[in-house]
């Protein structure tokens, strides 16, 4: 038994959300729907990252370091990529403190990583739809 729990733990185990109890208000629930929301919008950040970074990583292929001793496309977008999740991160978890220790901390966190993750998607999809 305590292996199975283990396992779930391990796995990042997450509830299915109860749209109905969550509409009803019941805050465990709209945490839980708030947390999936997150989990499917950061899903496709990372479908649009390995879209992105491969049309980075192909422009840097014609790129002539010789003339110009800037990083390179994937250099650059990586280094975005990490000081925004750091970003994200720190500023969602500022968004909480809004009902810091509340039940409903989770649910302002997650709504604002939702938030935030959704615009990054865009913003990577805009870089890679741009011309190099």
């Amino acid at each position: 038994m305590i292996e199975a729990l283990l396992l779930l733990l391990q796995a990042d185990y997450v509830p299915a959300c109860d749209q109905e109890k969550a509409d009803q208000g019941i805050q465990q629930e709209m945490n839980i729907c708030a947390l999936n929301d997150f989990i499917a919008a950061d899903k496709k950040l990372n479908e649009q990252w390995a879209i992105t970074s491969a049309v980075m990583k192909s422009r840097d292929e014609g790129w002539q370091p010789d003339w110009d001793e800037r990083p390179g496309y994937f250099e650059s977008l990586i280094a975005s990529q990490r000081a925004w999740l750091k970003y994200r991160d720190a500023h969602c978890r500022v968004e909480g403190y809004v009902s810091r220790g509340g039940s409903m901390e989770p649910l302002l966190v997650s709504t604002c990583k939702t938030s935030l993750t959704e615009a990054r998607t865009q913003e990577l999809r805009s870089l890679a739809d741009s011309p190099a």
